[in-house]
């Protein structure tokens, strides 16, 4: 037995940070994933869920394993292993992610979303964390000296484990993703770890096994290759990529216009038109409700954006209704950073860094027009999806104010739309919506003691931009009122994100039928011909 064995202070010190490496994997796991599949609480229980399988299969090889053979040896060398392969997911996570997305969109017609991300964790974290969970038994085994103190010690292993646990926690979320990133993140605990193992290969006489220096070889390759966070790997044009404490981000610049992205796969969470003109996209419709609540009537109009991204809707409002005051509300600091460097966010537009809900508990202001667009693909925040919610934005509302809620899912019946249009139903009077072309994004506008059909034809005169009247009347012409059907979430009880990943299968399953067919007719090589990103 190498002498370092005898010092307990090393032995704890690997129980320990080998509890924080276990953290720090899976909060850089849940960011890995993220781009590709979400932030959402289904994601999270994925993560967690493969990880405590992982730990739990570890525990029950590495007593057996210590029992059996108990060579110390063959432990560090296990956690040489999960070093290097914690280094390498950095280089290879987001390929073989990518390549399990592709294969499960075409192999899955059902809850594509909990086998794609099940599949990636199992694939890319199970196996360096089942190696991990071999160093509590492993330990025990070699700590314990007498029956007398056995739970003495393996009390104190537990309570190293869990210490390392805490900080692995908060390391990683307050300090090293957004200071450095994910890829970084992956390589500092894979760092820490082989660093463990390379003291105790190079203590003492005994064996100093080559796999030492091929792992630190590889590791320090790992830093050369995988020290980038570039998720979209395939772009080569972005003027910015990076990470905040809740998103990943990419500001993508085009001829006509800026785009920032918090999802690689899917769609724009902000965009600004160079030439100032509206967007095409779903913020022109939502500028229909300013016109509902009296914009170019009124002498002003208090505007209150929840969700405000880069300002797109903000901007827009002061361009096309002078009169307006606009205020936002963006939990990321760091996309606001990004607004005033990439996407010209006006000065006179206050953002305050807080939860939309938290921010209106906050506040005793009433606003003429709240929008709220808080929701991005599966990733709807429950608390800002409920009754209590919404009936808190109506005390934020002036007499004859309005309601506008971006819904970006559009869906079958009994989909996350019609929830949530039931749910606002169940707090206002009048609820209209319109489908936004060419997408699948559905706006919502409610009031109440006001007909906002009749209030918005009214408002059509006061346009005085042409293209902004011709949007206006599109909008007029196919605003319907909305039929609710009594589906109400509650605080305790708002299931969005199974609602929202059934509409995202159908999504899928739509969109596929096209590649499907090429696969059948032409084969791999004329599918990948077809694909272009």
């Amino acid at each position: 037995m190498r002498p370092i064995l005898k010092n307990k202070v090393y032995l704890y010190l690997t129980e320990f940070f080998a509890g924080m490496s276990v953290m720090a994997v899976e909060l850089g796991a849940s960011r890995l994933l993220a781009p590709y599949f979400s932030s959402s609480q289904i994601v999270w229980t994925i993560v967690i869920g493969t990880i405590m399988i992982a730990m739990a299969l570890g525990n029950v090889y590495g007593g057996r394993k210590a029992d059996k053979d108990p060579d110390p040896d063959k432990l560090y060398r296990r956690i040489l292993i999960a070093a290097v392969w914690i280094g390498l997911i950095p280089v290879l996570g987001k390929y073989v992610i990518l390549g399990i997305s592709a294969l499960m969109i075409f192999s899955v017609n059902a809850n594509y979303l909990i086998w794609a991300a099940f599949a990636a964790c199992m694939t890319v974290f199970v196996f360096p964390l089942f190696l991990l969970g071999t160093v509590t038994p492993s330990l025990a085994k070699y700590t314990m000296e007498n029956l007398e103190d056995n739970a003495r010690i393996v009390g104190s292993l537990g309570a190293a484990n869990t210490i390392g646990s805490i900080i692995g926690t908060f390391v990683p979320t307050f300090v090293t993703i957004p200071a450095v990133g994910t890829a970084l993140t992956f390589l500092i605990f894979s760092g820490i770890l082989l660093l463990l193992a390379l003291i105790y290969f190079l203590s003492g006489k005994g064996k100093r096994p080559g796999s030492a220096a091929a792992a630190l070889l590889i590791f320090l390759l790992c830093c050369a290759f995988g020290h980038k966070s570039d998720f979209a790997f395939w772009k080569t044009d972005l003027s910015y990529e990076g990470e905040s404490v809740y998103n990943y981000l990419q500001v993508e610049d085009t001829a006509r216009s800026t785009v920032l992205s918090t999802n690689v796969l899917f769609g724009v969470q902000s965009i600004r038109m160079k030439d100032e003109g509206l967007t095409g996209m779903y913020y022109d419709y939502a500028l229909a409700a300013p016109l509902m609540a009296g914009a170019g009537e009124k002498e002003s109009l208090d505007l209150l954006v929840l969700g405000m991204g880069t300002g797109t809707y903000g901007s827009q409002c002061l361009r096309y209704y002078p009169g307006v005051a606009v205020e936002g509300v963006e939990i990321d600091e760091k996309i606001t950073a990004l607004a005033h460097d990439y996407f010209a966010l006006p000065e006179e537009i206050p953002v305050h860094t807080y939860d939309g809900r938290a921010f209106l508990q906050a506040v005793d202001t009433k606003y003429d027009v709240i929008l709220v667009d808080a929701y991005q693909d599966i990733t709807i925040p429950f608390q800002m999806a409920s009754v209590e919610f919404f009936t808190l934005v109506r005390d934020h509302l002036k007499e004859g104010g309005v309601l506008v809620v971006n819904m970006n899912m559009r869906g079958e019946e009994d989909s996350i739309n019609q929830y949530l249009a039931d749910t606002v139903s169940a707090v206002f009077e009048e609820v209209y919506t319109v489908d936004v072309s060419g997408g699948t994004n559905r706006e919502l506008f409610a009031a109440n003691g006001l007909d906002l059909a009749a209030a918005l034809e009214r408002g059509l005169p006061r346009c005085e931009d042409p293209e902004l009247l011709r949007m206006m009347t599109r909008v007029s012409s196919h605003l319907e009122r909305y039929t609710p059907g009594g589906r109400v979430m509650t605080d305790d009880r708002a299931p969005v994100e199974l609602l929202s990943m059934q509409v995202m299968d159908d999504l899928i399953r739509g969109e596929v039928v096209y590649y499907r067919s090429v696969l059948r007719d032409e084969g791999l090589r004329g599918l990948l011909k077809s694909i272009s990103f």
